[in-house]
């Protein structure tokens, strides 16, 4: 089965894969695996996050390949957002960071302190 027709079947509903294979290797993996975000996307939702990216987020591409306004675009891109989970590309250091960085001398005890107390 190919990507799309699952896409179809599942119609948006949350599923989890539950084997892998790897033809190649002949090994088959079982268990629960969760997949990315995008993946639980609508068909067309997918094609449009694919071409966002191929045009390298130029929306005044996105008009020309889909033939819409600016307004369509930006509003399926903040539709396609909202069904995303933000992902903190900058996580907070950890314990064992701060401590490292008080021994370089790259921060002071009081630097360190703060960010030892903020909320995680």
């Amino acid at each position: 089965m190919e990507w799309p027709e699952l896409t179809n079947l599942t119609r948006g509903e949350p599923f989890v894969v539950e084997r892998v294979r790897l033809r190649a290797r002949g090994i088959a993996i079982e268990g629960e695996f969760e997949l990315p975000q995008l993946a639980g996307l609508s068909l067309e939702d997918q094609v449009f996050v694919t071409a966002f990216v191929r045009c390298h987020g130029s929306i005044k591409e996105m008009e020309r390949i889909f033939g819409v306004s600016y307004p369509t675009i930006k509003s399926r891109l903040n539709r396609i957002a909202q069904q995303l989970d933000f992902v903190d590309t900058d996580p907070a250091p950890s314990r064992a960071d701060v401590i490292d960085r008080l021994r370089r001398g790259e921060i002071n005890a009081e630097d360190a302190l703060r960010e030892l107390e903020a909320p995680r």
